[in-house]
């Protein structure tokens, strides 16, 4: 896993949704950016803070598209 964010963010399934794994487990299956805020919150990620900018943040690698892509 050296070399790679801790959380990263799979290319968009057939459905829409994109698996999402941080520190090489599952955390679940987002369905849009607030999902994946969500699961980074649930994982200790930027603690007391309201809002996660997913566009900088170094802890994610975004794969077959960015924050955007869903289908």
């Amino acid at each position: 896993m050296s070399g790679h964010p801790p959380v990263i963010v799979y290319p968009p399934s057939a459905n829409g949704t994109r698996r999402v794994t941080v520190r090489g487990r599952i955390v679940g299956l987002a369905r849009g950016r607030g999902d994946v805020a969500a699961f980074l919150r649930e994982a200790g990620f930027a603690e007391g803070v309201e809002e996660i900018d997913l566009d900088r943040s170094e802890s994610v690698e975004w794969r077959g598209g960015d924050l955007d892509t869903w289908r």
